[in-house]
């Protein structure tokens, strides 16, 4: 029960918008790493595996400064129903792709639909969620992503394994269905900035759309996270296949297990002091994940460095997203949000093309851990900006004591 004095979070709508984005993730996500294999199985080069994700990746980054403008004048509504239903369309497109080629032209495609999706979602949430609780409630919206990231792959690798890709696309499918039935029940809410904006096609620019001057820091530091990310993403099925481990799926189960402990304590941390703290502790955590599943060779191993894992990164990415949306003015969170998917998607896209070219000279446990440098430098860098924000408020205190003396 929420208290008289504190805002309220659990309404109506914003469950149901956790609701219908958790299984709109998990129809995404079941796809994501059967993906390289069943190109492989197409007959992919491993130039063309690794496109399976950077294709994708660059045709969500193209969408989302279009999609930015867009929601600084539009309704959210049908902008949230049109991209669940393209994502729908494009994910039963997959049963017509028996040749490599097509299968990376329906892959690029749904990269766009992929970027529309996600930034507008995610603008929604931000709008349904008071701004005294911008932490806690993105860390919650932010569960139902990362639920969708951990839970749906393990899902998709045991369908793909066991039953082959025409069953997975039926699983995914249905899951896109629901997404889209819960989310057409949510009650929008459109902010009078937004509602009072004239929607004008001249005043588009890409620079202006993409780009949010005061949340630029944490997007780079969101770029490093997921490129380390991308590691685990492309390579953990083939991994198990070169280490025996049959129940590679154990790894993202364990993930989600601690992803879904922490979050409630982490959105709570992150609102009372800040991200900082919050991310090194994160950054820390991830890299012995990382280390661990680098030197695994057995079951036990495996569900060690999936928890250790889910934990650090479970709760970095929703903290960089309010991170990211709290520096930014309100009619801009569309484009900053948009900036935050972006970021996530440039970084998997690069991950998956530099580590690919990586892996033909290294083993794959070598190659995590050289991705767990990415999340050193977040340590560095999110150390940077405590120091550098501790140095402001000093300055402004100084400054203050001076006036009034």
């Amino acid at each position: 029960m929420e208290h008289k004095d504190v805002p309220v979070l659990w309404s109506k709508s914003f469950i149901l918008l956790i609701i219908g984005n958790l299984f709109l993730f998990m129809s995404f996500m079941m796809l994501l790493p059967t993906m390289p294999p069943q190109a492989k199985a197409l007959g992919a080069s491993d130039i063309q595996i690794g496109l399976v994700t950077t294709l994708f990746a660059v045709s969500a980054i193209l969408i989302r400064p279009f999609i930015g403008f867009v929601l600084e004048s539009s309704s959210r509504k049908w902008l949230v129903i049109v991209g669940s239903f393209a994502l729908l369309l494009l994910t039963i497109s997959y049963f017509f792709t028996f040749m490599i080629l097509l299968f990376l032209i329906v892959r690029f495609i749904h990269g766009f639909a992929w970027g529309w999706s996600t930034t507008v979602n995610g603008t929604v949430a931000v709008e349904l969620v008071p701004s005294k609780r911008i932490g806690e409630g993105m860390g919650y919206f932010g569960l139902s992503a990362t639920l969708g990231m951990i839970i749906a792959p393990s899902l998709g690798i045991l369908v793909y394994q066991n039953f082959g890709f025409q069953l997975l696309i039926i699983c995914a499918t249905s899951l896109a269905l629901i997404a889209i039935v819960t989310l057409s029940f949510v009650k929008y809410e459109t902010p009078k900035s937004v509602q009072e904006t004239t929607f004008n096609p001249k005043e588009f620019t890409i620079l202006g759309s993409l780009f949010d001057k005061n949340s630029w820091y944490p997007a780079v530091i969101v770029i490093l996270a997921t490129f380390g990310y991308g590691a685990i993403v492309t390579f953990i099925v083939i991994f198990g296949e070169e280490r025996g481990i049959d129940q590679i799926f154990l790894y993202y189960f364990c993930n989600a297990v601690m992803a879904t402990i922490v979050r409630p304590f982490s959105g709570k941390v992150f609102d009372a002091k800040g991200p900082w703290a919050l991310i090194v502790a994160c950054a820390i955590l991830t890299i012995a994940g990382l280390w661990v599943l680098s030197y695994t060779y057995s079951v036990g191993m495996l569900i060690l460095a999936g928890a250790l894992f889910g934990t650090g990164y479970g709760s970095m990415l929703p903290a960089l997203q309010a991170w990211i949306l709290s520096k930014t003015d309100p009619e801009r969170r569309g484009i900053a949000n948009g900036m935050f998917y972006s970021s996530i998607d440039l970084g998997l896209g690069v991950s998956a093309i530099l580590l690919g070219a990586v892996s033909a000279y290294v083993d794959l446990g070598t190659v995590f851990q050289i991705s767990s440098i990415c999340f050193v430098i977040i340590i560095l860098m999110t150390l940077y900006d405590s120091l550098k924000q501790k140095k402001q408020v000093q300055k402004k205190g100084k400054m203050f004591l001076l006036e009034n003396k």
